[in-house]
């Protein structure tokens, strides 16, 4: 929120994702769905992508009801097979603003505010609580970044997104799903998933509009553990919250960051269902399949350019 002209970097990152599914002996593949091709946006540019199969199946490409870009694969004349891997590699120009500055609307600037009726018409759906929270503990929890915040709309989201951060412990968690943000927060542990459903959640529950997001994470101190951000490695998921004025801003409670230049988003969602980097089915008993094995490497292609 720095009304001084921002710094700039610009970095050449690329992103290579394979995922492997095991099964017990061969099995037919019907339908999948893979959400990876990155939003473009005036921060970052597409300039190589490419997804490959075994066994090789034709694809498609589609828009969900959000604009994301899936990608279809038809199976249907793929031979029988013990492992389907799905491998995609992808080039961006990502530029990074060291100082971000957040016009929101005056009107907005104190909490509590009201969307625009325009406004409300669409985000309706993304300010409506999606988990049943019993004894109202997630609310409650929200309720109490109110005070210190003293009505500042900013404020209370900064304090939200930074307790997340600092308060839970971060556990890495391969199998699906999600964990509800009551148990999160009794749990006091989650993955970066569970604290994106857990921030979405908890602003949701004081009036504000917000949606999940998966992508990847870019880190480049990833060789020194100290100082790496959490999430790396892997999918990744935060979270984006409307403001009036702003638009969506993104918020990474996993890591305490906001607008950072290290997030690539691949999709938005309601729900983190609808969201899912790879979803299809196989033809067999569920004993077949025998696991799943994700590797996520992303890398920089050349030295950082900061102006």
């Amino acid at each position: 929120m720095n009304a001084l002209t921002p710094s700039v970097s610009t970095a050449l990152l690329q992103v290579r994702h394979i995922t492997r599914y095991r099964y017990a002996q061969p099995v037919k593949f019907g339908p999948h769905k893979a959400m990876f091709r990155p939003h473009e946006s005036n921060n970052l540019r597409l300039t190589s992508f490419d997804i490959q199969t075994a066994p090789v199946a034709s694809q498609q490409w589609v828009h969900d009801v959000f604009s994301n870009s899936k990608t279809v694969f038809d199976f249907s004349t793929a031979p029988m097979a013990e492992t389907l891997e799905i491998t995609c590699v992808f080039d961006i120009v990502r530029s990074t603003i060291h100082t971000p500055n957040f016009p929101i609307a005056n009107s907005a600037k104190r909490y509590p505010f009201v969307y625009p009726e325009e406004q409300w018409t669409d985000l309706v759906a993304m300010i409506r609580p999606e988990y049943d929270h019993p004894g109202e503990v997630v609310k409650s929890w929200a309720e109490s970044f109110l005070d210190d915040a003293a009505g500042d709309t900013w404020a209370i989201l900064d304090s939200i997104n930074k307790a997340i951060h600092q308060r839970f412990n971060y556990k890495r968690r391969e199998e699906p799903g999600i964990q509800t943000p009551r148990d999160t927060i009794n749990l006091g542990h989650g993955s970066c998933r569970d604290f994106a459903v857990l921030m979405m959640e908890a602003v949701r529950q004081l009036g504000f509009a917000a949606r999940f997001v998966t992508g990847y994470l870019y880190d480049p101190l990833s060789d020194n553990p100290g100082n790496a951000l959490q999430g790396a490695g892997a999918t990744h998921a935060w979270v984006q919250v409307f403001l009036p004025g702003a638009g969506w801003i993104e918020f990474d409670p996993t890591n305490g960051l906001i607008a950072s230049g290290n997030l690539i988003r691949t999709g938005v969602a309601r729900i983190p269902a609808q969201a899912v980097p790879v979803e299809g089915s196989f033809e067999g008993a569920a004993e077949d399949f025998l696991g799943l094995d994700v590797d996520v490497q992303v890398t920089a292609l050349a030295p950082t350019i900061s102006g």
